[in-house]
């Protein structure tokens, strides 16, 4: 477990009890920061990527150990908590250093996820980096908070929101409930452009086992008047040139 750590032989090593004995040989100002704190925030990035990241005082004098990345930076009380017996960057301060460590769609998808969780609002994240204007890194930040989508229910969603953003194309409503025409509910949209009353669903493993109803659901809306456009991770992740051409001509 490390140099004078020890635990049971008969003790499952899993990524918490490691956690556990990492904190035993750090400065008790030190946590647990970004995507090793993400991960223990419950945000599917896992900690077994990367070497554990671990933030300290800058004036600290831990130096690196193996399996173990240390950053230095200024931690205030607010920016640290306790989850299960561990010291950890707050969701907030998390989100922020994720923002300087993933790119920009990566760190928005991080950001969607803790807002879809309710673990932070979005009046609540800008209140926080309004708070730290002209701070280190905020302005990265601000732009992450400025995509973010508390409606997105996939990371796959966000990704597809993101494709046709950064393609030039208007901002898309995101969950959009629809209507037939005598107020009848028709069903709910990953993705909608009202105008042009063009929906687009991102279809996900969820989507087969639910095949039936999507069928009939999307049968309601064509018949109700709307365009419907339907695209899956291999289309997003390996054909994005022809997502977003379809989108944009669908559009015009």
């Amino acid at each position: 477990m490390g140099a004078g750590v020890y635990a049971w032989t008969g003790l499952l090593q899993t990524p918490q009890l490691r956690l556990s004995a990492i904190q035993h040989r750090l400065p008790a100002a030190a946590a647990f920061s970004g995507r090793t704190a993400a991960w223990l925030h419950g945000l599917g990035l896992s900690p077994g990527d990367d070497p554990y990241e671990v933030t300290v005082p800058s004036a600290s004098g831990v130096s690196a150990r193996v399996g173990v990345s240390v950053r230095r930076s200024h931690l205030t009380e607010g920016d640290v908590l306790v989850k299960d017996e561990l010291r950890i960057t707050s969701i907030p301060r998390t989100l922020a250093d994720l923002s300087h460590r993933l790119d920009l769609v990566e760190a928005v998808v991080a950001v969607d996820r803790a807002l879809q969780m309710h673990l932070i609002t979005l009046a609540q994240l800008n209140s926080w980096i309004a708070a730290r204007k002209g701070s280190k890194g905020i302005v990265s930040f601000r732009r992450v908070a400025e995509l973010a989508e508390p409606a997105a229910e996939s990371p796959m969603e966000t990704r597809l929101r993101l494709l046709l953003i950064f393609a030039g194309l208007p901002r898309p409503e995101a969950q959009a409930r629809l209507y037939g025409k005598r107020g009848e509910f028709l069903g709910r949209v990953d993705l909608f452009y009202r105008s042009p009353r063009l929906a687009i669903e991102y279809d996900g493993g969820t989507h087969r086992d639910s095949l039936i109803e999507d069928n009939r659901r999307q049968n309601g809306l064509l018949s109700a008047g709307f365009r419907l456009l339907r695209f899956t991770g291999p289309d997003v992740l390996r054909s994005p040139d022809s997502v977003v051409a379809q989108v944009r001509a669908a559009l015009s």
